[in-house]
């Protein structure tokens, strides 16, 4: 037979048999009704699949000051640096922040986000892992939750999206190595982790065509985020295949053109401007460690704090509206470009 379908808490309460204020009160904190009362609400909850719109809810209630932040990996320099700049932003505007990775894992990420539904935010800033996340699970989250997505855009899930413009940004360094050398291959891996090397692929090839140039793909095994180690293993192939059509390798990301510079070390193969260099490399992100490599890394940035700003204050403005957006919000943020010693 055919189950009910549940539109609120009223419908609920009706189909379950349980008073509509216990459900509120199980709603509100699961540990304050009692084990057995518990147990029936949860089992009621999977029997009917429903779960209740949390954002509607909160504006029956006073609304807590926790604001969740979920990056993939609080470890990556570029998470961290992303989420520092967003941290002193909530704390600024008089909220707490809740700060979660997600360790590359697809699970922890919808745990991460069943946890921030147990404190209540008032709203949640996520840079979702991508491909392998849970788009049904994410999507379902965004509805109860006011959610801002940065960084990695997947499923027009979200009431907005704040990120960097990768066609802007990759045609920005298409063109200046073009210009000051031989034209680029596009190093990448062939399963990429995050849409944004998507994009980059993309904007690389319409960018070589545009200035009449063959684009070049170099495509190497690997997934996940060990990029370094995939940039090196995979340089490392190509270069002793002797596998380059040309002097000048542009990475999908600074992690992967760390992981090709040492792969040209170990090959004895010198990497930068002067007529004694045998290659030139460059990135994208401008990541933190860019700045440090041998030879210091030519790239292209993401502006890191106009896209925390633009990101916290979208979020603000839900909150303080306590409205949803009926169109989602896309804010593409322009990169620059940033001439080091690799390129």
């Amino acid at each position: 037979m055919k189950q009910p379908k549940i539109k609120n808490m009223e419908d609920f309460a009706s189909v379950s048999g349980i008073s509509r204020p216990t459900i509120s009160k199980y709603f509100n904190d699961p540990g304050s009704v009692r084990k057995s009362t518990r147990e029936r609400i949860e089992h009621a909850l999977e029997k009917f699949d429903y779960r209740p719109n949390m954002y509607a809810v909160n504006q029956n209630r006073r609304l807590t000051k926790n604001i969740g932040v979920v990056v993939p990996y609080l470890s990556d320099p570029f998470f961290a640096e992303m989420a520092r700049n967003i941290e002193n932003l909530i704390t600024a505007a008089g909220y707490r922040p809740v700060l979660l990775g997600s360790h590359g894992d697809p699970q922890q990420e919808v745990d991460n986000l069943n946890n921030l539904r147990s404190i209540k935010p008032a709203g949640v800033l996520l840079a979702p892992l991508g491909r392998t996340s849970n788009q049904e699970q994410l999507r379902t989250f965004c509805k109860e939750i006011p959610t801002v997505l940065f960084d990695s855009n997947i499923g027009e899930i979200g009431e907005a999206f704040v990120g960097s413009d990768n066609e802007q940004s990759v045609g920005l360094i298409v063109e200046y190595l073009c210009r000051t050398g031989e034209p680029p291959a596009f190093f990448e891996m062939k399963t990429p982790t995050n849409p944004n090397a998507i994009k980059r692929h993309n904007a690389y090839i319409k960018a070589m065509e545009r200035l009449g140039h063959e684009p070049y793909l170099i495509q190497v095994d690997g997934e996940g985020w060990d990029f370094e180690e995939v940039g090196f293993r995979g340089g490392t192939r190509v270069i002793a295949a002797r596998d380059l059509p040309t002097n000048t390798i542009l990475c999908s990301n600074d992690r992967l053109a760390i992981g090709f510079l040492s792969a040209a070390f170990e090959a004895g193969l010198r990497v930068g401007l002067g007529k004694s260099c045998a290659l030139r490399i460059a990135g994208n992100d401008d990541h933190p460690f860019s700045r440090y490599s041998c030879p210091t890394l030519t790239t292209v940035s993401q502006d890191y704090a106009s896209i925390a700003k633009k990101s916290a204050e979208t979020l603000f403005d839900l909150i303080d509206s306590g409205k949803r957006r009926k169109k989602r919000e896309t804010t593409y943020i322009e990169g620059k470009l940033v001439m080091r010693g690799s390129a």
